[in-house]
């Protein structure tokens, strides 16, 4: 599932590419994927005009001039990707020389669930080959009440989330493991499982360790770390591990500087130890002995 480094970076694509656009039609394949009613699109979604789009964890919001947004999902295999229109592909923007010129020539394809399309000629695809992702249309001020956004923590990267905050967060769970903590999207949002691997090895706390038991001045480093890690992946558009594309179609290069994820087997970069792979919060999970101790 794409976690809150690739979610943000597709936010940020169509928050550069969307604003402005003015929806004419829309197209779907699979209702659980696009469950509102006629009614609802005709009158709040046909005619619209995108004012910004956001992020929530996990999720995106797309929010229209009529007072109501899109509420989108992507789930395990989600994609959401900009075509331009013709002339602006001929001029280049999306032309032969884009690194995903033949992905974005090919959409619609099979997996293509939803189709936005605007006044200009450009398009918006909502790939989702698994169909576990969904689009909703809701009023603005319903937004915070889905009950998975209304349960969210707080957004570690935000400006007032403090190491403070980040310790306060995490004692919520005393007698949970480090790792099962991290992955609860009521501690903090938008956090999954390459990135608190990432963060765990860089701060060198091992997953298996119960909260209670890791000293403040750990969880302080685990804080930093994380910003870090997610900080980095940003700046390398996320990880593509399957399915992930951003907002043009472009994968993601952060696991080229993973530490740990899908490294098993590998020498660790820092002690020259075999790098592992057990289970633990029920999630595959990469870690260092020598790095990151048990105790």
């Amino acid at each position: 599932m794409p976690e809150l480094p690739e979610v943000e970076t597709v936010k940020r694509g169509l928050d550069r590419l969307l604003p402005g656009k003015l929806i004419i039609a829309e197209k779907h394949d699979w209702p659980k994927g696009f469950p509102n009613t006629e009614a609802d699109v005709s009158e709040f979604l046909i005619g619209s005009q995108i004012q910004s789009v956001q992020r929530r964890g996990k999720a995106l919001v797309i929010n229209l001039n009529t007072g109501y947004s899109l509420l989108i999902h992507l789930k395990m295999t989600g994609q959401l990707v900009f075509v331009p229109n013709k002339s602006d592909s001929a001029e280049g923007r999306f032309g032969a020389g884009h690194p995903n010129d033949s992905l974005i020539k090919k959409l619609p394809d099979k997996s293509t669930r939803v189709t936005l399309s605007f006044k200009d000629g450009s398009h918006l695809y909502f790939n989702d080959q698994r169909k576990f992702g969904w689009m909703k249309l809701l009023p603005v001020h319903a937004i915070e009440e889905e009950p998975f956004i209304k349960k969210l923590g707080p957004e570690p990267l935000d400006g007032d989330f403090t190491h403070k905050k980040f310790i306060q967060r995490l004692k919520k769970r005393p007698n949970t493991n480090i790792k099962a903590a991290l992955l609860d999207q009521t501690v903090l949002a938008g956090v999954g499982n390459i990135y608190a691997d990432e963060s765990l090895w860089s701060a060198g706390v091992h997953p298996t360790r119960v909260v209670k038991t890791i000293p403040d001045k750990e969880l302080q480093r685990l804080h930093k770390e994380l910003i870090d890690v997610l900080r980095l992946s940003i700046d390398k558009g996320g990880s593509t591990d399957r399915s992930y594309v951003d907002a043009e179609g472009q994968k993601g290069s952060y696991l080229k500087f993973a530490k740990v994820f899908r490294r098993e087997g590998q020498l660790c970069v820092e002690c020259d130890n075999t790098i592992l792979k057990t289970r633990v919060a029920g999630r595959g999970t990469h870690t260092c002995s020598v790095c990151q101790p048990t105790s």
